[in-house]
Order: structure tokens, then sequence, then C-alpha cells
């Protein structure tokens, strides 16, 4: 059964377009030329820090970030950034008694952002807080220590296959990959797809899958012939 859900951050709960156009803009390049190059980052399997390189050669995310802050142009997000099904879908999950995660690669800025939003999640993680980034099987070590259950119990949702769903699935948890963002439309990985618990378009979808998953598990393990 499933016994706790952890979320990707950015792509899955919270949408980044509005922080994209952000760094068009403090890059002085045309918000649909950054998107388009981010695009064709992406396709070629390259790190979406490459796009930002395009335009400014050496580029470094940190550093930028410092001098955006100095600038008074930091990065953040607010309510209206969180995708309209990411606040109803954690509530949920944690009326059906779930315990619920958020852990991406994100600044460890982001940590305060996530918690002034009062969302109904357990265990709030970002990479640079957890000095880990994903993909690397560490990150993943460090949902599996927050979520004190067994690997197979875990659900870990993101949009990403290669950051996402397979360090998951290597880790031993279950994945669910939503479709939504520029890396869920554009990075094409069905063999990882195929092996995830759960493929989505919406966050509306998953408590009644994770419920119906549930409650078969239970049917099936009260009919096997051990308790027979």
């Amino acid at each position: 059964m499933i016994k706790a859900v952890f979320f990707d951050i950015g792509g899955t709960i919270l949408d980044e377009s509005r922080e994209f156009a952000a760094w068009a803009d403090w890059l002085g390049v045309p918000r649909h030329t950054l998107s388009a190059v981010f695009g064709a980052v992406l396709a070629r399997g390259l790190d979406y820090r490459e796009t930002f390189r395009t335009f400014r050669p050496g580029f470094d995310i940190d550093t930028e970030r410092r001098l955006r802050a100095a600038a008074g142009k930091p990065e953040t997000f607010g309510e209206q950034d969180l995708y309209p099904d990411a606040r109803t879908c954690l509530a949920a999950l944690k009326e059906q008694g779930l315990l619920v995660g958020l852990a991406g690669n994100q600044p460890a800025h982001a940590e305060q952002l996530l918690r002034a939003l009062d969302l109904p999640a357990d265990v709030i993680g970002t990479s640079e807080g957890w000095g880990v980034t994903k993909p690397a099987p560490a990150f993943f070590d460090r949902v599996l220590d927050a979520a004190g259950v067994e690997p197979a119990s875990i659900l870990y949702v993101g949009d990403r296959p290669d950051n996402d769903a397979a360090p998951a699935i290597a880790a031993g948890m279950r994945a669910c990959l939503i479709r939504r963002s520029p890396w869920g439309h554009i990075l094409d990985m069905p063999d990882v797809a195929a092996r995830c618990l759960f493929r989505i378009d919406s966050l509306d979808e998953l408590p009644v899958l994770i419920a119906k998953h549930n409650t078969t598990t239970a049917q099936d393990g009260e009919n096997s012939p051990s308790r027979m």
C-alpha cells in the first residue's frame, strides 16, 4: 500500500512560468526567445542552465541569484504560482491519512517560501537544504529517511522521467509521472514511463488513483493464501 507521497516541486506543484519570464527580463532577451531556446536545450538532453549560457556565456545561476536579490528582483514565488490542482490534491491525500512531502531541486530559500504558503505537507525539503541534488541516489535516501516507511510504500510524483521517476524507482519507490511543464511534454522515456505506477495529466486524478490502489492492495492481501 502507498503510505507516503512525495512531490517534486518545480513543474509538479509549482508553475515556474512567471519565474522563467523574470529570468528572460533579467537577461534582457524576449521571453518567447528564451522559451524557444529552453525547449531546444531540453530536447537535446542538456542541463536547463545551458539555456542561460546561450545568452550569457559563463552564466552561474547561484551568482545571478545573488545579483538579482541585490538588485531587488529576487527569485521568488507565491500562491499565484501554485498549479490550481496542487493544494486540493495535497489536502485530499492528507485526508486519506497519508504522509505528504515536498522534495525537489530548489534553492534553500524555497523552503521558507513553501512554508509561508501553509501547504498541507508534513515534510518540505530542497536539494540545497539537503546538500544533494536529484537524480543522485543520496537525494532519494533523504526522502526515505523523511518518510520513515519502506521504499515500496512511497510514491514519488514528478514531471521528469530522468530526474524524478527513474531514480525513485531505482531507490525501490513507486513513481508517478505528471505530463506538464516543458520537461513533462518534451522528455520522452517510454521505458521509464512503463514502469511507473501512475501516469497522469492533472494532480486532481491522484487521490482517487491512490485510494483505489490501496483498497485493491488491501483486498488482495486479505484474500492471499497466507491469510486463508
